[in-house]
């Protein structure tokens, strides 16, 4: 497990920087403005709609193919991956015609500050972001079939080719003022990640049959799982569309601003979070399949404490830094100083739950394993309704740092209610060994923050803050393993041991 987490960390790396540089050529262009506003509600739109029917689907689609497949063989997993396309797709096909007749009242519920020429322009958008179901329901479907077969590589290299022609996309529509290519370039990047999907799957062993018998028990049954989980993900969904609502009555380039610090902290989730989580379902599903719950909870520790190691010095790092690192990467173009102060003021406290929705995703998985995505469904429920109460208050007095804020509590106590359900479902999970590890991590990430800080502003005296915070950010990486090899942190020793004996030292 822990080497294939390390080459998906090193493959999602380079995936997420490409695709970081996509956001940052979007800010560079189009700032955080009316335009850049539409653009990102018009692909907001067609996930909420669809997007999340395809990550049910998906997540109770490898329980169900492992079944099949062990059961009745390779070909009848096919055959049911199949049936499971081609029914989706002409459910897809009801949603896109509700979707172009009905876009600017849908545009008007998903930004309801939008007016004039601003809304316009995202519905113009969402008539060609929409189509872009199709393709979004066969990526998650294949990208799970690979993710089974243990093919992690191609399913997280897709950002790259994507965000190169979302990139061409934006930089040819500013040149030529026709911004109308932004939403093509975004459904062709759909287009372009489903055909490399198709082409690796077949290589295999998935073969494309025209079959639809929307009675297949196995449909039947996997509805039963995803669901549930399509409930909870449209919580997650509802918690967005809430965020962005109320983003676009606080000011124009609102909900730029969230997207952009929203993408700071998805470069650390999707790294860290993704690659350890994707390397964990498969195996646990496995693992519940065949009752083995000891080493399913083995697996889950190494997982909590994987991520813990690595997310809670990224989130003190990123709360110190909040305001420079936004800074440093955005501040170019048209992204001006207010644009700045919003996005770096977000980032800061979304910051704050980075660890609760990290550890969040690995606690669903586990429930997803054992067949119960009701529970997760529930618990997300109750954080949505904590999150809107929170999001009308602290707005009111922090801005988009209170919608922000109010994402990081809701997760936070997300999490704590999976921890308290998965507790009762499978016994004890060794807390007291967990809260010793995270105490350590804890002290280490304190110490490493504070000596940051120092090294920060001693070396602006000497040069320029992008070079300080490089040099600042190193620094405390090597400062911050250090410490947490010094105090003995299990997932650590683990890890240098392992090291070790590669090397034969």
């Amino acid at each position: 497990m822990k080497k294939a987490v390390v080459i998906l960390m090193v493959l999602t790396i380079v995936s997420k920087f490409v695709g970081f540089f996509r956001d940052v050529i979007l800010a560079y262009f189009y700032g955080a403005s009316g335009i850049s506003d539409a653009y990102l509600i018009s692909m907001t739109i067609p996930v909420v709609i669809f997007g999340v029917i395809a990550k049910g689907i998906s997540t109770g689609y490898i329980p169900m193919y492992s079944r099949i497949e062990e059961e009745s063989g390779q070909p009848q997993a096919i055959r049911y991956t199949n049936n499971l396309m081609n029914v989706l797709l002409v459910f897809c096909s009801l949603i896109v015609a509700a979707g172009l007749f009905f876009t600017e009242p849908i545009v008007k519920v998903f930004a309801s500050g939008f007016e004039g020429e601003t809304l316009q322009t995202a519905v113009g958008f969402t008539r060609v972001t929409i189509v872009g179901i199709y393709f979004t329901i066969l990526i998650r479907i294949l990208s799970a079939y690979l993710n089974y077969k243990k093919y992690f590589a191609v399913p997280n290299l897709l950002g790259i080719p994507m965000s190169i022609i979302v990139i061409l996309s934006i930089m040819i529509s500013y040149q030529l003022n026709v911004v109308e290519l932004l939403s093509f370039g975004y459904v062709a990047a759909l287009l372009v990640q489903f055909l490399i999907l198709l082409f690796f799957s077949y290589k295999k062993g998935y073969q494309y049959k025209p079959t639809f018998d929307m009675k297949d028990e196995h449909i039947r049954k996997m509805l039963v799982l995803a669901v549930p989980v399509i409930l909870g993900s449209m919580v997650h969904q509802i918690n967005r569309l809430v965020d962005r609502t109320l983003a676009s009555q606080i000011s124009t380039g609102g909900i730029s601003a969230l997207n952009y610090a929203t993408t700071l902290n998805g470069f650390v989730h999707g790294v860290f979070v993704t690659s350890i989580g994707t390397v964990m379902y498969p195996m646990i599903s496995k693992m519940a399949s065949r009752n083995n719950i000891e080493g399913l909870k083995h697996s889950l520790y190494q997982s909590i404490a994987g991520i813990s190691i690595l997310i809670v010095p990224a989130t003190v790092g990123s709360m110190l830094f909040a305001e420079p690192i936004v800074r440093m990467l955005f501040d170019r173009g048209a992204f001006d100083d207010q644009a700045v102060t919003m996005t770096s003021t977000a980032f800061f406290f979304y910051s704050i739950g980075m660890l609760g929705t990290g550890l969040r995703v690995i606690l669903s998985k586990a429930f997803f394993s054992l067949q119960d995505t009701r529970t997760p469904m529930i618990n997300a429920a109750i954080a949505m309704a904590l999150n809107i109460v929170l999001n009308i208050i602290l707005s009111r007095y922090l801005g988009l740092g209170g919608l922000a804020l109010a994402t990081s509590i809701s997760a936070i106590f997300c999490t704590i209610l999976l921890f308290y359900n998965l507790r009762e479902k499978l016994g004890s999970l060794n807390f007291r060994r967990m809260s010793v590890s995270f105490l350590k991590i804890m002290a280490a990430s304190i110490t490493m923050g504070i000596l940051a800080k120092v090294i920060y502003h001693s070396l602006l005296s000497v040069v320029n803050f992008q070079l300080s915070l490089i040099i600042t950010i190193t620094a405390a990486g090597l400062l911050y393993f250090l410490f947490v090899y010094l105090l003995k942190i299990e997932g650590v020793e683990e890890m240098t041991t392992g090291i070790r004996r590669k090397l034969k030292i």
